[in-house]
């Protein structure tokens, strides 16, 4: 391994057929240089030296190694590596890119003298890297146009999926389009719909979170507050975050980040103690052993989150232990990790600043410390450097033509030279199982199969933070399926079992719905108890359901009940008044009945035409009677009986009482007895007039019945007033009801008119003055029983209609038959004939 000389930056090289390019954030902190513009730019100074990303590098000199020692992988071929270090910065991502290619040039030129193997002159065939995903666009823009490959082994940023700006990325971790669906699932499987968000400024972070909020916010949940670290933070916006964090009711708090721009706000918050949060992780640091060290315990422990499967490769932990220092040019990166794995200084580095630190002796042993870098058990960006150089290598393997039995014995057909797109082509078509029964290949964005693990940071016996598998996510698989949780396995914030909470507004109960408050996020709300005839059977229900027709709401809101059948019953208080006036009116007529058979031969019974009088009271009993059709559950019967027995037995009583009137008239304006006038309308007139009177509303009725029948009917509109459903007779034809109340009124109008030209008769007995007297309280009660009867809701209004047909009933009771069962009763003296024409002295 040497370093080429005169390159401005340090890198890790080695010699091969084909020198395949790598570039690692070996470092994560950069100073950035002052530059006059006078000179020469300088490059960034990079510090802070990271062990996960060295081990990235070294797993990738140990796969290069591998293939190089596999015969059946490549045979006749030698893979070379020509490793760079970005320091996870843009503008050191690209010097590194543009020292990488340069020296591939120079190799191109030096080698040329030595073979004359096409091989020679072909450019790096592909480049492996990069991890953040600001620094991968950087470069795979620069990349693409010349479709020389760059397969990336940890940016995830859906950015890079864009072929069309970025023609030749391809990678071995899935997208963050994935990863966030899965996080969006993970959050709300636990119920969790108040959450915050912490982010940087890079594109993995905007990207990530840009996306989370839009499909988190489409599944209903809220992000309390987003927190966005700066690239060099101050430690006021540092403390300014964090009071943010520990001031919010979200206590669940999902990162996409880096470990190391995380590093001073989980610092500030460890030495605040704060604990509670809930930290869900992004695949960026779910992983992370800086963060994983006891000082973060008390914050981190129960973090949960994404990350990529994990294997252990055999034979890579004693090759990552055999490492060790060198003052050989090109052993910069080694000499780097050795002084800060061990905390000292190399001597061969010209004591620069040796009395900081204490002196390394380069013999120190690796496998006397526990540390991340020597822990794989269960490597996973280290896999994915593993895939990409496997990638590359079948690649490779294909395009030579390498299983062919040619004259070179078997060997790869190295004849062959790149052309621009001729490689990406081949590198895109790859499709082999792996060691680990792994498939792996590229799709046509250039991704791999979206799998994750799901991680959650548990303590163990000996207060160390262990990452423990507690589940998976399969983006591949079908939508139930993908989620995989083994919930009770899971330790949450504070070493809890309990799921935590997170929420603005606690969930409303069932019987309620949520009512977002005005100007604030929909997940913060007010509980208002559901409407009558709505329930809302669920915990956190945004909406009441209304009830069926015909079904009301309990007395909690939380289910339907058949709605509960309301009418005038013989039960009801109304229904027994009723009842008993009713009895009343008709015990009262039949007793005036019996008076009035009674005394059937005295001049008063006799004067006043006995047998139109008993049909007279004939009829008043059945309009009594009719009221109780109209009383208790209508049914098929009463329905079609009610109306018609009210219409016509009105009728009948008016007719009676026009055929007495006009009798009255005639008695009275005849000045000779026995005159043709009387004559004209005897017994049989009056008769045939009452017949005919009738008639018409009896064929009314009979049509009404037969041709459009009222019938039962369970009517809902009142169902919201009262949650009763009022059971009525519901007439299809409500004309014939008013058809019906007309023409009882016109004969009523008739009887009113006749008896008021007979209002002079004289007053010994003047029984027009009584006829007069019921017809007005006749039309009173019924002009005003029609508003009434209309506005009445339910039960009432057959209440309303009953009280006319009572009150018109007694009146006319009342009126014409009560003063003459008075003079009967109590002034029998006046029962005579001398006082039925007036000649009695009083």
């Amino acid at each position: 391994m040497v370093m080429y000389p005169g390159s401005e930056l340090p890198a890790l090289h080695s010699d091969g057929d084909v020198v395949i390019g790598g570039v690692f954030p070996l470092h994560y902190v950069v100073t950035e240089p002052q530059h006059s513009y006078n000179s020469k730019p300088q490059i960034a100074s990079c510090s802070s030296f990271y062990q996960r990303a060295f081990r990235w590098m070294m797993t990738m000199v140990f796969a290069v190694e591998e293939i190089n020692h596999n015969s059946s992988l490549l045979p006749g071929v030698k893979l070379g590596y020509h490793i760079m270090d970005c320091c996870d910065h843009i503008p050191t991502g690209l010097q590194a890119l543009f020292s990488l290619l340069r020296h591939s040039k120079t190799v191109d030129k030096r080698k040329t003298k030595e073979s004359s193997t096409c091989l020679y002159y072909s450019p790096v065939p592909a480049v492996i890297g990069l991890a953040s995903s600001s620094p991968t666009r950087a470069v795979a823009h620069t990349l693409g146009p010349f479709n020389i490959p760059l397969v990336s082994y940890f940016a995830t940023c859906t950015c890079l999926t864009d072929k069309h700006l970025y023609p030749s990325f391809l990678r071995t971790v899935p997208s963050d389009l994935f990863q966030v669906r899965g996080l969006v699932k993970l959050v709300t499987y636990f119920g969790w719909f108040w959450v915050g968000t912490i982010g940087t400024t890079d594109d993995y972070s905007l990207y990530g979170i840009q996306a989370f909020s839009n499909q988190f916010g489409r599944q209903g949940g809220c992000v309390a507050f987003h927190l966005s670290i700066p690239a060099s933070p101050t430690m006021a916006e540092i403390q300014e975050m964090a009071d943010k964090l520990e001031s919010s009711t979200a206590r669940v708090v999902v990162v996409f980040a880096t470990e190391g721009q995380l590093l001073n706000l989980f610092l500030e918050l460890a030495q605040r103690n704060v604990i509670g949060i809930q930290w869900i992780a992004s695949e960026a640091w779910v992983t992370s052993s800086r963060l994983a060290s006891p000082q973060f315990l008390h914050l981190l422990q129960g973090t949960v989150g994404f990350t990529f499967p994990g294997v252990s490769i055999p034979g890579l932990k004693e090759f990552l232990l055999n490492v060790r220092p060198s003052p050989k040019p090109g052993m910069e990166f080694f000499n780097m990790f050795w002084e800060e794995h061990f905390g000292c200084k190399l001597e061969f580095k010209n004591g620069e600043h040796a009395f900081e630190k204490p002196v390394c002796t380069g013999s120190e042993d690796l496998r006397t410390t526990d540390s991340s870098y020597s822990d794989v058990s269960q490597v996973r960006i280290s896999y994915n450097v593993y895939k990409a150089v496997y990638a590359i290598a079948h690649a490779l393997h294909t395009f030579w033509n390498c299983d062919s039995a040619g004259p070179s014995g078997g060997l790869c057909e190295k004849h062959s030279s790149f052309s621009n797109g001729q490689f990406l082509q081949y590198l895109n078509m790859v499709n082999f199982t792996n060691q680990f029964d792994e498939k792996v290949y590229f799709d046509s964005n250039g991704e791999p199969v979206p799998l994750y693990d799901i991680i959650n940071w548990q303590k163990d016996s000996k207060d160390k933070i262990r990452f423990f598998k507690v589940g998976t996510y399969d983006a591949s698989a079908p939508q139930r399926e993908q989620l995989q949780i083994k919930k009770n396995t899971i330790v949450w914030t504070k070493g809890q079992l309990q799921v935590p909470v997170s929420q603005c507004s606690a969930p409303c109960p069932p019987g309620s719905r949520q009512a977002t408050r005005q100007g604030e996020p929909k997940c913060c709300f007010d509980c208002l108890p559901c409407a009558d005839g709505e329930i809302s059977n669920q915990t956190g229900s945004t909406e009441c359901t209304k009830c069926p027709e015909y079904f009301w709401s309990d007395k909690e809101k939380v289910k339907c009940v058949a709605g509960e059948e309301e009418f005038l019953s013989f039960y009801d208080t109304m229904g027994i008044i009723l009842v008993a006036l009713t009895l009343l009116g008709f015990l009262l007529t039949t007793i005036i009945t019996i008076v009035f058979h009674s005394f059937r031969y005295t001049p008063i019974v006799k004067a006043n035409n006995s047998e139109i009088s008993f049909l007279l009271l004939l009829s008043l009993k059945l309009c009594f009677l009719c009221c109780l059709v109209f009383i208790g559950q209508p049914s098929w019967w009463t329905c079609r009986l009610r109306q018609a027995a009210f219409g016509i037995s009105f009728v009948l009583c008016l007719s009676c009482l026009l055929v007495k009137t006009i009798v009255v008239l005639l008695a009275f304006r005849t000045n000779v007895p026995g005159s043709r006038g009387r004559k004209l309308f005897g017994t049989s007139q009056q008769r045939i007039l009452i017949i005919c009177a009738t008639a018409p509303q009896i064929c009314l009725c009979s049509g009404w019945v037969l041709g459009a029948p009222p019938f039962p009917f369970r009517n809902p509109n009142y169902q919201a007033l009262t949650g009763k459903i009022v059971v009525e007779c519901k007439e299809p034809w409500p004309p014939g009801f008013y058809l019906l109340l007309g023409y009882i009124g016109l004969l009523a109008f008739v009887c009113l008119l006749l008896a008021f030209f007979g209002r002079k008769l004289p007053d010994t007995f003047n029984e027009a003055k009584f006829i007069s007297f019921s017809m007005l309280i006749f039309w009173a009660v019924w002009i005003s029983f029609i508003p009434a009867y209309v506005s009445s809701p339910g039960k009432f209004s057959v209440a309303v209609e009953i009280f006319a047909i009572l009150a018109s009933s007694f009146g006319l009771l009342l009126c014409i038959f009560v003063p003459k069962c008075y003079i009967i009763l109590l002034h029998p003296e006046r029962n005579i004939k001398k006082g039925m024409t007036g000649k009695y002295p009083r």
